[in-house]
């Protein structure tokens, strides 16, 4: 079994990798790009007894910053 934890900046905190991308792709001629947030996928390979609850925990004690970083398990 496999997780697959979506982390992203929580909005209203600043993104300046984002803010980057989107001033690089405006130089290349990508004019449509209204906004750039960048985030992180974390998977992991888990045993069968593991559960979405521990994989919450994972996330909430090493995984992701909750005080300005949001996450988003998948399970698969």
């Amino acid at each position: 079994m496999k997780a697959r934890i979506h982390v992203m900046l929580k909005n209203g905190v600043l993104d300046p990798q984002g803010e980057a991308v989107h001033h690089a792709l405006g130089s290349m001629g990508f004019d449509g790009v209204q906004g750039v947030r960048q985030g992180k996928v974390i998977e992991l390979d888990l045993d069968d007894s593991a559960t979405e609850a521990q994989v919450g925990e994972m996330c909430e004690k090493l995984l992701a910053n909750t005080v300005i970083e949001s996450y988003q398990i998948e399970m698969i």
